[in-house]
């Protein structure tokens, strides 16, 4: 097999400046077999003049190229060179290119990913072509800058319907029409057919749709009205907010199977994860990072459908706008009003993680020579720390200048492209302040700034000085707009706060700031309270002592989750120990009444304090505080006004459970005494951790895909399974993961998840070493959806020692990874020396 080419930065200016593409004409018959679906494309395009060198290329990835031809001559199919299919010689002017090719249906959610629902039987397919994977379904010049109509004709199984980015016409004999699309780029094409169960309204005059499989038809009435209700409040926000109406012509969203990501934006029909069609009780965070979800793909209509990048080291303007988009829409036009709680405690930490490891990089970068390359930036930099600039922006800008300036780079780029240049231009047409040297200073470096107060006082007055990191050689320094909580002792709330009038303070970016104030200093100072930059802080010795016993006392969530982030930094920058942070968990999480609080500081809790932080001696007691802390967050809401909270602290009661005989009891009784019932996520929930502690076999899992046998119920088996503490489970999970091809995306990932274990340490032992050289192979083989799964899920994290560093390191070094394991390795490694440098200072 012919190796695939990747597209430059130099290749896709050089086509750019040599073609102008008009239109396609795509023609897709998906009843041709199991395996592969015919693709009919034709390209209408413009060879413009005066150009030294005419010879390009189109991109296509088939099964089988059955035809070429150009302007009525055929070309020779045996031309095609991997991916790329040459045009030599191309004169000035239009021609017409047709090709005709069997294409190869996915199992990874990349392409055109076909699906068969194990609960009914039912087929179902759809497109992700995201980033470069246009070319997996028809023949492109795949680039996002080279703009084009596109009409495209569907052949389905009678009994489907087609969704696409325009309105679908059904012409009969399974045949669909799509209307015609505005301009829009390659790989914001899509494609939905399937037996679909629809739930259809209109609003503003636009057919709207909300679709998902049959076998969930139930549960998605269920949510329908929400689910309706926030997209038709974020539509009519985005319409307050931007001059330019809605751009297509209709809006549908699809819940689709297997999805990789959370959604994409394709214009006209988003595509989402079907898990966010709820078939068991889920909590009210995860109802409103829901409709957070819809609000940042709607955003993108405008911001990266309407006006999208030119090349992709600007994918920060996609996605950093939506995300801080999505946020601050759903706060204001739904009754999710706190999201910026929930983006505090579960999005920033994802930025701040990332932006610690040897592969961050600019959130506005200017080296992604490549398409591979472009790929790895889809990261916590790209979202959560992009919006945290934002958000940064505009405080510091304000938000009617910030809208003004956004309105102006829509109405100056729509139906086109534009850069980072052109973006921070609208931006400066609508303010006096130099955007251009606030976005040096911070989409064009790297890294955090760790803010640190200094207190002293004299004379009836405290003083503050607050150190910021000053600009070196490399760098500028960030200017930082600030709020200054200050709390005292509430004399009449045991353990409480009370708030002092907060100080607004713009930090010095030469390194230091410093203020005065009359009166007795604070007992908490808490910089950046409301979250409002990206920064770490620290706390005077005095607050440190005060959030000891007062961190619950704190009145408003936001500040917590600033709090509760410290404490993260600190545990994980080695100041703070993390059996500290367990006990600080203790005793403040059993007040908590914030469920995205909760939830948040119970996953960091688990998932690296008690399962990385903590050495393998000290494991049993951080599990046991766990379960102490969840046993009582489930006493507490015994009286059922906060199901939310009670359900939490029941998932984590779950995974924590160091003995099966409680967890086993609910099981068999099918529910939780004092509720919940256990719903098919709790059961499988319990019976993963069954497995882990060996308290269940085959048998019991077999029987309970028997009463479930959905797509969730195939997953949970095979979790189970894998999570088996006998050679013989740990060898077939092991085989079906790197040795075979038959494991889709998502049942790759459950098994992943199910195979490495704390509590098997010595029993998964000799898959540590074999990780290494099988995921190589395997990224190579399977794909870059595949290799991010495998550096993600199947990497062993639970292994913390200098042996697994070291097997890591060299691998890096010898083995060429894919990109797209790289780098999932670089980062993996580089948590996995954190961890053992935090164990090591234990």
């Amino acid at each position: 097999m012919a190796r695939m080419s990747v597209l430059t930065r130099d290749e896709a200016q050089n086509r750019a400046q040599l073609l102008d593409v008009h239109r396609y004409a795509i023609e897709l018959d998906l009843t041709t077999g199991d395996d592969t679906f015919d693709s009919r494309t034709l390209i209408r395009f413009t060879v413009l003049a005066d150009q030294d060198d005419t010879d390009t290329f189109v991109e296509i990835k088939p099964a089988e190229l059955r035809s070429v031809t150009l302007d009525g001559h055929p070309l020779d199919p045996k031309t095609l060179n991997g991916n790329r299919l040459p045009l030599k010689d191309l004169t000035p002017g239009e021609h017409e290119l047709h090709i005709d090719a069997a294409m190869h249906y996915s199992r990874t959610g990349e392409g055109m990913h076909r699906f068969t629902d194990p609960a009914d039987g039912e087929t179902y397919t759809y497109t992700q072509l995201f980033l470069d994977d246009v070319q997996r379904v028809f023949a492109a010049f795949d680039q996002p800058d080279l703009k084009a109509a596109f009409d495209l004709t569907v052949t389905a199984p009678r009994t489907w319907t087609v969704l696409a980015n325009g309105i679908t016409e059904h012409l009969g004999d399974g045949r669909w029409k799509a209307a015609t699309t505005p301009l829009i780029s390659t790989y914001l094409v899509a494609v939905a057919a399937g037996p679909w169960h629809s739930v259809r309204t209109e609003h503003r005059g636009l057919p709207f749709g909300i679709h998902c499989r049959r076998s969930l038809a139930p549960h998605l009435d269920a949510d329908a009205d929400e689910l309706l209700d926030v997209t038709r409040a974020c539509f009519d926000r985005y319409h307050e907010k931007f001059t330019q109406p809605y751009p297509f012509d209709s809006y549908d969203q699809a819940f689709v199977p297997e999805f990789n990501a959370g959604a994409m934006e394709n214009p006209g029909l988003v595509t989402f994860r079907d898990e966010f069609v709820f078939r068991s009780a889920v909590t009210d965070t995860q109802r409103q990072t829901r409709a957070m979800v819809i609000a940042h793909e709607m955003a993108h209509m405008w911001f990266g459908d309407l006006v999208t990048l030119t090349w992709w080291d600007d994918i920060w303007l996609n996605e950093s706008f939506a995300e801080y988009m999505g946020y601050q829409t759903t706060a204001e036009a739904t009754r999710f009003t706190d999201t910026w709680t929930d983006f505090g405690i579960t999005r920033k930490p994802w930025g701040y993680d990332a932006d610690q490891r040897p592969s961050t990089h600019p959130v506005a970068p200017e080296d992604v020579q490549d398409t591979a390359s472009a790929l790895l930036n889809f990261d916590g930099i790209s979202y959560a720390k992009g919006a945290s600039a934002l958000r940064q922006l505009v405080a510091w800008l304000g938000e009617d200048d910030f809208l003004a300036g956004i309105n102006t780079h829509i109405d100056r780029h729509k139906f086109a492209n534009a850069t980072l240049t052109d973006f921070i231009d609208s931006l400066a047409s609508a303010t006096d302040r130099d955007v251009h040297a606030w976005a040096n200073a911070w989409l064009r470096t790297t890294g955090v700034d760790t803010l640190t107060p200094e207190l002293h006082t004299d004379n009836g007055h405290w003083h503050l000085t607050i150190h910021n990191p000053p600009p070196t050689s490399d760098t500028t320094g960030r200017p930082h707009r600030i709020t200054l909580g200050l709390y005292d002792h509430d004399l009449h709330t045991p353990h409480g706060l009370t708030p002092r009038t907060p100080l607004e303070a713009d930090l010095s970016t030469t390194g230091t700031t410093t203020l005065s104030t009359p009166g007795p200093r604070p007992a908490l100072l808490v910089l950046n309270d409301g979250d409002l930059t990206y920064a770490k802080i620290r706390f005077d010795d005095e607050s440190a002592h005060t959030l000891r016993t007062r961190l619950s006392g704190l009145p408003d969530p936001l500040t917590r989750a600033v709090v509760w982030n410290a404490l993260r930094d600190a545990v994980r920058d080695g100041e703070l120990p993390p059996t500290t942070y367990l006990d600080i968990a203790r005793t403040h999480l059993p007040h908590e009444t914030d469920l995205a609080l909760a939830g948040g500081v119970l996953a960091f809790a688990t998932t690296h304090v008690t399962n990385r932080y903590v050495t393998p001696d000290e494991r049993p007691a951080a599990l046991a505080t766990l379960t102490d802390l969840c046993r009582d967050l489930i006493r507490r809401t015994e009286d059922g006004d906060n199901p939310g909270l009670r359900l939490i602290a029941v998932r984590h009661r779950i995974d924590t459970a160091a003995h099966p005989d409680t967890i086993a009891a609910w099981l068999t009784e099918d529910t939780v005494p004092g509720g919940p019932e256990l719903d098919p996520e709790l059961r499988w929930r319990i019976l993963t951790r069954l497995a882990v502690l060996d308290a269940i076999d085959e048998t019991t899992i077999a029987a309970e895909l028997a009463d479930d046998p959905s797509a969730t119920g195939q997953e949970g088996a095979a979790r189970c399974r894998a999570a088996l503490p006998h050679k013989d489970a740990k060898a077939r999970a092991w085989d079906a993961m790197f040795h075979t091809d038959d494991l889709s995306n998502y049942l790759f990932t459950a098994t992943a998840q199910g195979f490495w274990q704390p509590e098997q340490a010595d029993l998964v032992h000799p898959y540590v070493a074999r990780y290494y050289k099988d995921a190589i192979t395997l990224a190579a083989r399977r794909g870059p959806a595949i290799a991010e799964a495998a550096g993600h899920w199947a990497f062993p994290a639970h292994a913390i020692d200098p042996e697994t560093l070291r097997l890591g390191q060299k691998c890096l070094r010898k083995a060429d990874p894919t990109p797209a394991l790289r780098r999932k390795l670089v980062d993996q490694l580089d948590d996995l020396a954190r961890a053992l440098r935090i164990q090591q200072q234990a």
